[in-house]
């Protein structure tokens, strides 16, 4: 089993990963091989890459999310949603996409590697209804921020916090919104990435219509 030094770009991170953690995040990896054969999870064609750029990534804004119940929007091949339930196998976290495809994957990921506090389910970010909103709607290159807003900011508890995973700092987007909507912008440091990488807060609750 290959685990890329996992143990260690999470420690410089912050994060105390455990070994089955590791292990975890290493057949999700095996995994992501595997179906994208047939199924294009991932343009990137580089394992290596997979590690950077998607878990590693993903792994990034741990440190700095609020806790509570999370749901990814989007999750696509799962990041940054199955990352972050395995390195905090207490949050529960629920997976977003309307693919089809990608849901089916994102189960079997699920399932492989026992992941009992996360939930797939398939459907459009402004179709969803959850019985009860979440503490935290994350997103990575899901939208601009004021389509996020628009499609999410309903998934949100009363003082749940939209979180947009960005790549430079999202400037011109940011100016279109209102001051009392943006919490803070986090640069966040990726190991093996040689590229800006920001997390944006959002407070839904500061928004006059939602």
């Amino acid at each position: 089993m290959r685990q890329w030094g996992l143990a260690e770009y999470g420690a410089a991170m912050g994060l105390n990963l455990s070994a089955a953690a590791v292990d975890q995040l290493d057949a999700m990896l095996g995994l992501l091989a595997k179906w994208n054969r047939v199924y294009n999870l991932t343009a990137l064609p580089d394992e290596a890459k997979w590690v950077s750029h998607h878990l590693l990534d993903s792994l990034s804004v741990i440190g700095v999310l609020p806790p509570g119940r999370l749901i990814d929007v989007g999750s696509g091949a799962g990041f940054p949603g199955v990352p972050i339930a395995i390195a905090e196998p207490d949050r529960e976290v629920v997976l977003l996409d309307s693919n089809n495809k990608k849901t089916a994957f994102l189960r079997q990921v699920v399932a492989e590697l026992g992941l009992t506090n996360v939930a797939v389910e398939t459907g459009r970010a402004e179709d969803f209804k959850p019985a009860v909103g979440f503490d935290v709607v994350v997103s990575r290159a899901f939208s601009d921020l004021q389509t996020f807003i628009k499609l999410a900011a309903r998934l949100c508890s009363s003082e749940g916090r939209l979180v947009a995973m960005k790549g430079v700092y999202p400037a011109q987007e940011l100016e279109h919104l209102a001051p009392a909507v943006i919490e803070k912008v986090v640069r966040l440091e990726v190991p093996l990435l040689d590229e800006q990488r920001h997390a944006v807060f959002l407070r839904p609750s500061m928004l006059t219509e939602r």
